[in-house]
């Protein structure tokens, strides 16, 4: 009898843990948020701009419009997490966002273009994007958050990869308005379906714990079994409740608004700005596509590598290096000519952005734990949005008023630099 206790224990153990659906989904998800993201936008500035006849700098205003959107929004949609889970969440985020895309292709005058991101493209991308995705995952996971946030942020990096060149074949051969159809029926054939059918809330919904484990299990298990699962959770916090006044109190919430807002301002605006950045430089398009896809290439295949380490390291050192290393790209591909320098100098920004989306949710999980992280991610979202929603006017207007973007570049690589020196001094909140 206990030889068969065992071996049933044992097949339990080996059945497929529902945490890696959830993981999936946040993959599709991610592939279909890229569709509205800056970079994407980028390979769109030029034709759009000359289409509908404005400039770079009033170009640039859509993307800020839209990052204050989400910015208001993510207050609102971490508590709807926390409440209902985001299955429901982001299959309406699909909907609205899909349909959106769809009418881009319509849009005649830029207030029409204007209107149709504001009102449906951005709040459909709130609803099933990064935030969403990633607090559904980090309730999942503890002990192997970090390879569990980079496989599902591989999505975005897939879609960021072949953006470019997708984006700028289809307007070179059917033109913008057949790009963004495309982009509207992929959104609502990735999104919608699968997440009303496998979207869950939390594994205790299921009767497991984060991580695979069963609440049977846990009980039951040998002492190596309990040992193994508090290693599992040494790199996070207990589980404790924060309102969000308990969380704005503490030096850490704004330590990490402020480290990762700073660089927020000129990662938004580079990434509108970088496709009209190679271009501006004499090279044709698809070099300029290249250089985009090199930087994504980057952020999809390391972003396993910094999940891993963040699992095992000081987090705070990681954001450290990562700042440091984007900075370091930037500096090569901005003061060496050449070929080699700028696909070289984009390469190795390509590979601190990696790290972006996998360091800044799992301090956020690790630092307040799984409980409240809706509304204490909501908020912060809400406040280094702010900082982001400056960076596409701040790239465009100064390239407006001086005809180059060496100036903002250059300030852009400071902020890397001020980011890096914040992040020395992160560290966890108690309560």
């Amino acid at each position: 009898m206990r030889s068969s206790s065992r071996a049933e224990q044992a097949t339990r153990e080996s059945k497929f843990f529902y945490g890696w659906t959830i993981v999936a989904v946040g993959f599709l998800a991610n592939i279909c948020s890229a569709f509205s993201i800056s970079s994407t936008l980028s390979v769109f500035l030029k034709p759009l701009s000359n289409d509908l006849g404005i400039s770079r700098g009033v170009f640039s205003l859509v993307r800020s419009g839209e990052i204050l959107i989400g910015a208001v929004a993510a207050p609102i949609i971490g508590s709807l997490i926390d409440r209902h889970g985001g299955k429901w969440l982001m299959a309406a985020g699909g909907l609205v966002s899909g349909a959106g895309f769809l009418l881009l292709g319509q849009a005649r005058d830029f207030w029409q273009f204007l209107l149709v991101r504001w009102l449906l493209v951005s709040p459909g991308d709130s609803l099933m994007g990064s935030m969403v995705v990633n607090v559904s995952i980090s309730r999942w996971f503890i002990g192997m958050r970090g390879r569990a946030l980079a496989l599902a942020g591989m999505g975005h990096g897939v879609a960021k990869v072949g953006m470019p060149l997708l984006a700028a074949s289809l307007i070179v051969h059917t033109g913008w308005r057949t790009a963004w159809a495309v982009f509207g029926l992929v959104t609502l054939g990735l999104v919608v379906g699968p997440s009303l059918l496998f979207m869950r809330r939390r594994p205790e919904d299921m009767g497991l714990l984060p991580d695979g484990r069963s609440r049977a299990q846990h009980e039951s298990g040998t002492s190596a079994d309990k040992a193994a699962s508090s290693r599992a959770r040494r790199t996070a916090i207990a589980d404790v409740a924060w309102s969000r006044r308990e969380a704005l109190r503490t030096p850490a919430f704004w330590l990490i608004v402020t480290t990762f807002g700073v660089a927020g301002v000129g990662v938004t605006g580079l990434n509108l700005h970088v496709f009209s950045f190679v271009s501006d430089q004499g090279h044709p398009p698809m070099v300029a596509a290249l250089v985009m896809s090199i930087i994504a290439f980057m952020q999809l295949s390391t972003p396993i590598v910094w999940g891993l380490l963040a699992e095992r390291s000081d987090i705070g050192r990681l954001i450290m290096a990562k700042f440091l290393i984007q900075a370091g790209g930037l500096l090569w591909a901005l003061f060496t000519p050449g070929l080699l320098s700028l696909y070289g100098g984009f390469l190795l920004y390509g590979v601190g952005m990696g790290a972006t989306s996998i360091l800044s949710e799992m301090i956020w999980a690790n630092y307040f734990g799984r409980i409240s992280l809706g509304k204490i991610r909501g908020m912060g979202s809400l406040l280094t949005h702010a900082f982001a929603a400056g960076g596409p006017p701040f790239f465009g207007l100064l390239f407006d008023a001086t005809q180059s973007y060496l100036l903002s570049f250059s300030l852009f690589i400071g902020m890397l630099i001020v980011s890096a020196v914040l992040s020395l001094f992160l560290r966890p909140p108690r309560k």
